[in-house]
């Protein structure tokens, strides 16, 4: 509207606009609460386009890894506080200064020199490192018993170790066994871990096991055989008399400590165990073991040996 009332449009072209100014401010008072409030609005989001705008600058890219790397968290912290734990093994105990027997003997220390622990890749593990727990020395054609698997539970209930470990001597036409035929032997033990040893050099064998050339003797002997030349032929043998045999009393043959060769006759075919305190002495060694209370006794004896 022109300055001199005239209602058609002014010069500048603008249109026509009703224009109401109130005689008291006060009537303005709910348009400026409005205002405000729409201003608020637009300043939290302002705000919060600020905030989120690093996140959406790649898409939906960043809040999924983001996601992701949050669930992962949260796992690892519920796994480390509420998973299982392992058995913590038993602290290997000073070596004992003073056996009552030597290296190699029941009463002494396990002999010098190392094997080679097999799991994924060989490791070295000296001799003097194997214990506290029980060794078992399987010999050549050996048909796994339920002894391994009582003894691999019952040292793993007493929080010990159980290692098997083949015998390389060959015997009776047939070769130690195989790592693989080894570990099909401990795949039978469901209550505990056997530890597979390859000893190439057959330290514990020759210390422990029953010797590998012992020559069989027919079921129906009970004595050992007389020696002979070889040029000496039966009818040359002169028979000895009544007289002689009743005069000459028989000869008692020494008792066979289980660290010696044994005397000739069937090999022993069974495992043999060596039972091993923390101090690293050997409390005891037993050929063909079976399974029972006293074998139980004497696993649970190396805790406190």
């Amino acid at each position: 509207m022109r300055p001199d009332g005239d209602p058609d449009p002014d010069d500048y072209g603008l249109p026509r606009v009703d224009v109401v100014v109130p005689d008291d401010a006060r009537e303005l008072e709910r348009d400026m609460v409005a205002y405000r409030r729409e201003e608020r609005r637009r300043r939290r989001r302002e705000r919060r386009r600020r905030l989120v705008r690093p996140l959406t600058r790649f898409g939906v890219a960043i809040p999924i890894i983001a996601g992701a790397l949050l669930i992962a968290l949260l796992s690892g912290a519920l796994m480390t506080a509420f998973g299982p734990r392992p058995a913590p093994r038993p602290t290997a105990a000073q070596l004992a200064p003073r056996p009552s027997a030597g290296p190699g003997r029941i009463g002494g220390l396990l002999p010098a020199g190392q094997v080679d622990l097999v799991a994924r890749e060989h490791a070295p593990q000296p001799l003097k490192d194997m214990r506290p727990g029980v060794i078992g020395i399987v010999p050549p054609g050996y048909r796994c018993e339920p002894v391994v698997a009582e003894l691999a539970g019952r040292t793993e209930a007493y929080d010990l170790n159980f290692w098997l470990v083949a015998d390389p001597r060959p015997a009776g036409g047939r070769q130690g066994l195989s790592l693989k035929e080894l570990r099909a032997c401990a795949g039978t033990a469901h209550n505990g871990t056997p530890l597979i040893v390859e000893d190439r050099k057959a330290i514990l064998a020759n210390a422990y096991a029953p010797a590998a050339n012992a020559s069989p003797l027919p079921p129906s002997s009970g004595a050992t055989a007389p020696t002979r030349s070889p040029s000496a032929s039966p009818s040359a043998t002169p028979p000895a008399s009544p007289t002689m045999s009743s005069a000459v009393p028989p000869t008692a043959s020494p008792p066979v400590s289980p660290l010696t060769s044994p005397p000739p006759g069937p090999r022993l075919a069974g495992l043999t165990a060596v039972f091993v305190q923390p101090d690293g002495v050997v409390n005891d060694v037993v050929h063909a073991p079976q399974v029972g209370s006293e074998l139980t006794e004497k696993v649970k004896a190396l805790r406190s040996g």
